[in-house]
């Protein structure tokens, strides 16, 4: 027996709930969502199909006899339900988008933030790994699904099957469109600092691209269409085929991503995107004279050493060569492989602590007229660095290591 969350009203079998929730619009008017069909899952859905879907993918009668479902509850807010792995982590994505803290839900891991993407991208670096275990409290499994499903018979399961499957819609994540914008971004961001690939350059590649992609893969796609459609025995218009080719190409996340308007479509945009979606650090504009006009810009050191020591290996790095330097004063006391083994490093009360971080400055003047020339006229330009002193010597020398200060 079934029972309708809003109304009590009991029905037999789950697709006649179906069809109740369905028809019955005095239920669910504008505004309203749609809740799951099983009383002991408490997801709730914008549209029809979001909730087809839903069942589909997490309540299918086949398969809920012998299985077990797990229980997410979230810390922030305890929310207790019957879910996947995917709708846990979408109900901790609403918190951060709320702006509220979010701790990671894995074990061993003390990571905080309340940035969405910040979030996003901990979880794909730090966890994306198949060894991942979540803290105590957080997941556990229950078998509450094998007595809802205990009164449905054989027919009863397909006949619901056979509904679930004809309204299922192809069950893409809604934040896949957004990763694979990010990733773009990531690798033209990479163009432009790492290979030191010019705005123009780039632009000129995104125009070729939005190209190939759009208005040159469109008869290609249509043409494909047309092979599938034929090798299956399907009845179909030509214009039907043209459509949904031409909204194959405009959909596509890339070409929506760097077309006209696009995030990533010209330089200011791209430079406003990496602003909003990536830990760029600001400089700060500290006024010298006034009168001259004689400045400075200041890298803030700690909110470099944040982002740089959010990498888990760095900071494992860092930690283990103190640790080693340490273990190794007594064995290899006359020899001198860097500054640690100096003596007034040694005797620094400050530096020779084991959880101390070093770090090394030092200042290139350079002209920006000329690279190659004196640095002595009125265009040279004086640059401080830092290095992070804990890391392995052969980080050192790395230019990925060397930062702006």
């Amino acid at each position: 027996m079934w029972r309708c969350k809003d109304c009590g009203i009991v029905l037999r079998r789950r697709s006649e709930l179906l069809k109740h929730y369905k028809l019955n619009h005095r239920h669910y008017g504008r505004g309203h969502s749609y809740p799951c069909t099983y009383l002991n899952c408490t997801c709730r859905f914008k549209t029809w199909n979001a909730l087809l879907s839903h069942l589909s993918r997490n309540h299918p009668a086949q398969q809920t006899i012998n299985k077990a479902a797990s229980t997410f509850t979230c810390h922030i807010c305890v929310h207790n339900q019957l879910c996947t792995e995917r709708e846990f982590f979408q109900h901790i994505f609403n918190h951060l988008k709320n702006k509220e803290t979010v701790t990671c839900v894995f074990q061993d891991c003390e990571y905080k933030t309340n940035i969405y993407e910040n979030f996003k991208s901990h979880k794909y670096r730090k966890h994306s790994g198949t060894g991942n275990i979540f803290k105590p409290g957080i997941n556990s499994v229950t078998e509450s699904f094998a007595s809802l499903a205990s009164d449905i018979s054989d027919g009863e399961r397909i006949e619901s099957n056979d509904n679930l499957d004809s309204a299922f819609v192809d069950g893409v994540s809604e934040n896949l469109e957004k990763d694979i914008e990010l990733k773009l971004a990531s690798v033209l961001l990479k163009l432009e600092n790492i290979f030191l690939v010019s705005n123009a350059a780039v632009d000129e590649l995104l125009q070729e691209f939005n190209y190939l992609i759009g208005s040159l893969s469109l008869p290609i796609t249509q043409k494909t269409i047309n092979q599938v459609l034929q090798d299956n025995g399907c009845q179909f218009d030509q214009s039907v085929v043209k459509k949904l080719a031409s909204a194959l190409c405009d959909r596509n996340p890339v070409k929506k991503a760097i077309g006209d308007k696009g995030p990533l479509s010209s330089a200011w945009r791209r430079k406003a995107y990496y602003k909003r979606h990536f830990n760029v650090v600001e400089p700060v504009e500290y006024i010298l004279d006034q009168k001259n006009g004689k400045s400075f810009q200041y890298i803030p050191i700690l909110k470099s050493l944040v982002q740089i020591l959010d990498c888990q290996t760095i900071l494992d790095q860092a930690v283990n060569l103190n640790t080693l330097d340490k273990e190794s004063q007594g064995t290899c006391a006359q020899i001198y492989r860097s500054f640690f083994d100096g003596a007034l490093f040694k005797e620094n009360g400050l530096l020779s602590k084991q959880e101390s971080l070093s770090l090394i400055l030092y200042i290139d003047d350079f002209e920006i007229c000329n690279p190659l020339g004196t640095s002595r006229r009125k265009h040279n330009i004086c640059g401080l660095y830092w290095i992070l002193g804990n890391l392995p010597p052969g980080c050192n020398s790395a230019l990925s290591s060397i930062y702006l200060c």
